[in-house]
């Protein structure tokens, strides 16, 4: 392996999940010359090696993790909070799609969106001051008052 590729393998082990962006920015505190093509190249040719492996956790570039980092992605769509699940969370889903469907799920690859505990928590404490509103009644100027 040359040094700019175990460069980039050692950031992304260090910093666990990472952007390329990320990665770059770690690799170039030690090599000032690595650029961010080489690093999108060389976390391209890891991955077809099997040694890591990146997940859409949102919007924007993917991140990236070592190949035996396994497990469900848990964002939060308020704060930007990513926690871990373990892959056994969802094997009812996986084995209906593989029953159902034909198809094998992938549930390392997989990030779930919501809100996460401490959002929700925040959530209800502002909503308790709140009054509560009737999201069934007709709102004024809907089309259902023309």
């Amino acid at each position: 392996m040359t040094p700019q590729r175990q460069l980039v393998l050692d950031a992304v082990r260090e910093l666990g999940h990472a952007t390329p962006e990320q990665v770059c920015s770690r690799v170039q505190a030690t090599a000032s010359a690595v650029n961010i093509t080489t690093v999108y190249r060389t976390l391209d040719l890891l991955e077809e090696l099997g040694v890591v492996r990146h997940a859409h956790l949102g919007h924007g570039a993917p991140t990236y993790s070592e190949h035996q980092h396994r497990h469900v992605h848990l964002v939060c769509h308020h704060c930007g909070r990513v926690d871990e699940a373990p892959t056994e969370l969802l094997s009812d889903v996986a084995s209906r799609t593989l029953a159902d469907l034909g198809f094998h799920l992938d549930a390392t690859h997989v990030a779930l969106s919501g809100t996460c505990v401490d959002c929700a928590h925040d959530d209800e404490d502002s909503a308790d001051g709140a009054p509560e509103q009737d999201d069934t009644a007709p709102q004024e100027g809907a089309e259902g008052d023309r």
